[in-house]
């Protein structure tokens, strides 16, 4: 059956979204610090180290099955505030709301994705499996 392989290969193709991003953050802290600064939120800095630090554990924890269901729980409810903070298209000028609409779109659908491997496990492919834990 292709359960397993399936269950792998969608674990990978969801990291690839956070895995990279979290490095960028890191490689251009500033600039991340900026943005997140421009939104209002407090502790720009912060928030900016521990959104790379999140996206790179969690991502690469759901890469290898290892506690999936907890980084993907912390991954979506991530997911889901950025797209509300950093993608309000509903706010912007007309002209700009197509491109952060779809980002948006693609946030809450990714929360989905995040939210089914929170519900269904890591599959038999993982750390989670190798170590007894509900895959």
């Amino acid at each position: 059956m292709m359960t397993a392989p399936l269950a792998l290969i969608g674990r990978i193709l969801l990291a690839l979204m956070f895995v990279p991003a979290g490095f960028s953050k890191f490689a251009g802290l500033s600039g991340t610090a900026g943005y997140i600064a421009s939104k209002g939120l407090p502790f720009p800095m912060l928030l900016a180290i521990g959104a790379g630090v999140l996206e790179v554990v969690a991502g690469l924890a759901i890469i290898v099955g290892w506690r999936t269901r907890i980084a993907a729980l912390a991954l979506a409810l991530f997911t889901l505030l950025a797209a509300l903070i950093f993608h309000a298209y509903w706010s912007l000028p007309a002209d700009q709301q197509m491109m952060q609409q779809l980002l948006f779109m693609k946030n809450v659908s990714v929360t989905g994705g995040l939210l089914l491997l929170a519900a269904f496990g890591a599959g038999a492919l993982s750390l989670d499996a190798r170590r007894g834990t509900k895959p």
